[in-house]
């Protein structure tokens, strides 16, 4: 007994779409690579689901990339323009770059040292002595800072305090400026000290 034939439309339940995609997906890969190794073909396949996530299958003889450029040469679709290539080129640059860096980061820390000659070993020491050597002036430099701020900071509370006195006294004479009596306390009976 055959399977029946489906109508192909969107399959509207959830579930039983996900598992059709699952078991298609499955079976196209499988696909791919018989057709790979049966026909010597060149096959490369990319799918994404509903979800996002990216499956690959591409022939062992070949890779994504190979196989886009021989299509934009053949179709004269281009895939691509200048200004991609441009910035493919860039990243590239700054890959390289970067390993570069931290290869001369590996033998700034003393590793990976033995591939170096030595006028490379030379420069390295001598980079690392300049870099002690700007690092202790700068560590020299801080107790002068500290020094210099300290007092800049004694200065400004020397000039608080001034002010504060200033407004302290201005605050007394307008409170004894605007006192309209004075009052002398007098004891009552001035001899009653002298009998005790």
């Amino acid at each position: 007994m055959g399977r029946g034939k489906i109508e192909i439309k969107r399959i509207e339940n959830t579930s039983n779409r996900q598992v059709t995609y699952s078991k298609r997906k499955n079976g196209i890969i499988k696909k791919a690579k018989e057709i790979t190794v049966l026909c010597d073909a060149n096959v490369s396949l990319v799918i994404y689901g509903s979800s996002g996530k990216m499956y690959e299958y591409c022939s062992p003889k070949t890779n994504l990339i190979d196989m886009l450029d021989r299509y934009q040469r053949l179709s004269g679709n281009k895939l691509w323009d200048a200004k991609h290539e441009n910035l493919q080129n860039e990243i590239d640059r700054i890959k390289k770059e970067n390993e570069s860096m931290q290869i001369e980061l590996r033998h700034l820390k003393g590793e990976d040292i033995t591939s170096l000659n030595y006028e490379e070993l030379i420069a390295y020491e001598d980079a690392l002595e300049n870099g002690l050597t700007n690092i202790r002036e700068k560590k020299d430099d801080i107790p002068k800072m500290m020094r210099k701020h300290e007092q800049v900071l004694e200065e400004e509370n020397k000039h608080l305090m001034y002010l504060v006195q200033q407004s302290e006294m201005a605050a007394m004479g307008d409170y004894q400026g605007h006192e309209p009596f004075s009052f002398r306390v007098q004891p009552m009976q001035p001899n009653l000290h002298e009998r005790m």
